[in-house]
């Protein structure tokens, strides 16, 4: 019924930078906030990010003046710009959506991408 898709993730050593997307497809009617949360291994899954429709948005301490939360409301699209990257940043992000769609009724959900394995070497 709706999909979110990420990208963006890899390899990459501390200092650089990676950009995340996270496209949602399906029967939608429109989003309300979207987010990036992360786990790492051994870690409880944790908000990274989260940007409202209007554009509001809030940052975890720990990536506060390094990451930066968009989105493109026409494409359904929303990215994590992610700089200064260090070590303890490694984790699998993934991309959650709260949806409202209005087929077969109307509802809203809260949907979650498969996650991407971003990992930084010191």
């Amino acid at each position: 019924q709706v999909q979110l898709v990420e990208s963006g993730g890899g390899l990459v050593q501390a200092g650089g930078s990676l950009r995340l997307s996270c496209a949602a497809s399906g029967s939608i009617f429109s989003i309300n906030a979207m987010g990036w949360y992360r786990q790492a291994p051994g870690k409880q899954r944790e908000l990274v990010a989260a940007i409202t429709s209007g554009g509001s948005t809030n940052y975890a301490d720990s990536v506060k003046g390094r990451f930066t939360i968009s989105r493109d409301n026409a494409k359904n699209t929303v990215y994590l710009q992610m700089n200064s990257l260090k070590p303890e940043d490694t984790a699998v992000y993934y991309c959650n959506a709260a949806v409202v769609t209005t087929t077969p009724l109307i509802r809203s959900g809260d949907y979650w991408g498969q996650g991407t394995q971003v990992t930084v070497s010191s």
